[in-house]
């Protein structure tokens, strides 16, 4: 037994040394095949480049280190950059891309990648390429003969490695925490967008025989996953930040999913219209759960157009608030209705489809006079809007975008809308009709007191139903609205008191000879209010959809021009008996006073 221990012990030392050896043979014969082969593989890299892309890139790197026994390299200070003097070339031809790119990075990683396979069998098969925090800038330049192109390679590239290679092939291409420059050479001046924290994976990049005429590819690639997370943007009037919480797109559903979209003020409701200097709206937006679906890849990277069959929106909120304490500052508004302004975008967009459901908007008011705010919501919005574009072949086919939504005014009355908007008329020409329905009309306060000046003390709304035509200058047509048992006090701001306070006279002149307290009225008969509406030129185009349609109540209500004309000559003899009975108190008093002073 003595013997056999030295024995096992002497086997165990030779395995180890023989196991030591191979390791050191193979270490060094790998150190020697990299020695030998990196001049070669340095030159074949660069050639390969630029053959593939028609020597319109170049790339240079400072070192390469290879391990043939893990099947892994990397390559040092990465610069992939166009020629441009190629690129005039290409263009002249009509031959050129719509982008060019400029790569750097301290790192590009090659795993596993058999070096047997690429000896004997001339293919290169490679597990992962990892591009590691690389500074990538795009800049496009759009050409007319590039429109309609598939999303494949003009030339195949196998034409330039077959001489070397059967097939290359990477399983995935990864671009981890890029810093995204994206630069539009379409206008005058270069219009620049930036962004960080980008990773894009490129999935089964194949070079073949048959790669390039595979239509289930997109740019040789059998898929693209981009991923954003936490991106912050400061708005350039420095007056908002722009937040989005995890996006992910992929290119083979042609589907965007954003978890949280945030429009933030950088300032309070105090302190907004302060740092503006004028009585500005001041918006909080919160969209959730936003997806977008069969989005067109090749045309936003050929032309930055945003083509979109469905956008949908299933949580969130749009609040708006105004400190009217501050001086407005007046701007023309004429040519900036929302469809309007759609045309006016630089980028193409087209969304055929857009589904909201669960926003709550609402808007608020600061009051100068009352010194109060005023509230007014539409929650649980939902509905469609159809044809979104400013897209030129879109509207020549349909010029109509359409929106059909429901609300709930004060979260009670249900409001069905339906909008029309002509995307080709010079004019901004539109369409509205829709109505409110069941509304306690004291829900209104919270929004008439402050602002209005007016206070409902009871009324039930059955409907408020409107059809409307309208453009940019002038809105016709008519608004029907049903109610019941409507009372109203007029109200005023008294100095040293917080609340508003009733004027009593003027309250009973107004329920007793303006307002009707039901329409129809107990005789049955119905006053449906014609709308014929001048917008001024600085009315914005809600200012100008509530003012057409508060015209309307007001002639609903009773309160037409001739009976204005008459409240007010009403209100105005009244305010003269007050004022001339004062003064007959006033004088009498003096007498009084001075009749005291001659019996002392």
């Amino acid at each position: 037994m003595a013997e056999k221990a030295p024995r096992k012990f002497k086997v165990l030392k030779w395995m180890i040394s023989i196991v030591l050896f191979i390791s050191l043979a193979l270490v060094g014969a790998s150190w020697y095949i990299s020695v030998k082969f990196k001049p070669l593989i340095r030159r074949e890299i660069k050639e390969l480049v630029q053959k593939s892309t028609h020597g319109l890139y170049r790339i240079e790197f400072s070192q390469i280190h290879t391990n043939f026994i893990t099947g892994s390299a990397t390559i040092g200070d990465v610069n992939i950059m166009p020629d441009t003097n190629v690129f005039k070339l290409l263009v002249a031809a009509k031959k050129a891309p719509n982008n060019l790119y400029y790569i750097r990075l301290k790192k590009l990683s090659i795993k596993r990648f058999h070096p047997y396979d690429i000896y004997f069998n001339k293919k290169v098969d490679i597990s992962l390429l990892l591009f590691d925090n690389p500074d990538i800038t795009m800049v496009n330049k759009h050409f007319d003969f590039n429109d309609n192109r598939p999303p494949r390679p003009r030339k195949s590239p196998y034409d330039y490695i077959k001489n070397l290679f059967k097939s290359l092939r990477v399983e995935l291409v990864d671009f981890k925490n890029v810093r995204f420059k994206y630069v539009n050479n379409n206008e005058l001046l270069p219009d620049v967008d930036s962004v960080a924290n980008l990773n894009v994976t490129l999935k089964d990049w194949l070079i073949d025989s048959l790669s390039a005429q595979d239509t289930t590819r997109l740019y040789l690639l059998k898929d693209v996953n981009i991923n954003l997370s936490n991106y912050s943007y400061a708005t350039p009037d420095s007056m908002y930040h722009i937040n989005v919480n995890q996006l992910d797109f992929n290119a083979s559903s042609g589907k965007v999913n954003i978890k949280q979209f945030g429009l933030i003020p950088r300032y309070s409701e105090a302190d907004f219209a302060k740092v503006a200097g004028y009585a500005r709206d001041r918006f909080t937006i919160q969209l959730n759960n936003i997806s977008l679906d069969g989005i067109d890849l090749p045309a936003y990277i050929q032309k930055r157009e945003l083509i979109a069959s469905q956008m949908s929106i299933a949580d969130g909120g749009v609040a708006v608030f105004n400190n009217n304490t501050f001086p407005k500052l007046e701007k023309i508004k004429t040519g900036r209705f929302p469809h309007q302004l759609l045309q006016q975008l630089k980028a193409q967009l087209t969304i055929k489809k857009i589904k909201l459901s669960n926003i709550d908007v609402s808007y608020t008011e600061f009051d100068k006079r009352s010194q109060q705010r005023g509230r007014i919501s539409f929650e649980k919005t939902s509905g469609t809007i159809m044809n979104v574009t400013n897209g030129v072949k879109v509207k020549t086919i349909n010029p109509i975008m359409q929106a059909d939504l429901v609300s709930y005014v004060m979260g009670q009355g249900k409001l069905a809308i339906n909008f029309k908007f002509d995307l080709n008329s010079p004019t901004g020409e539109f369409a509205y009709k829709g109505a409110i329905t069941n509304l306690d009309g004291r829900k209104l306060n919270q929004i008439t007191k402050p602002l209005g000046m007016v206070q409902v003390n009871k009324g039930m709304i059955k409907s408020l139903a409107f059809d409307i035509k309208a453009n940019q200058d002038v809105a016709t047509g008519k608004v029907d609205f049903a109610f019941n048992d409507l009372s109203v006090a007029l109200l005023k701001k008294e100095e040293g008191k917080a609340r508003l306070v009733r004027k009593g006279l003027l309250s009973i002149l107004a329920n007793a000879l303006v307002i009707y307290s039901d329409n129809p009225s107990k005789e049955g008969k119905f006053t449906t209010a014609p709308i014929n509406y001048n917008r001024r030129p600085t009315g914005s185009f809600f200012n100008f959809i509530w003012k057409t349609l508060y015209q309307g109540v007001k002639y609903s209500v009773g309160v037409t021009p001739q009976r204005e004309a008459e409240i007010k000559a009403q209100v105005a003899k009244f305010e003269k008996m007050k004022d001339d009975r004062d003064e007959r108190r006033r004088r009498r008093q003096i007498r009084i006073e001075k009749k005291e002073r001659e019996q002392r």
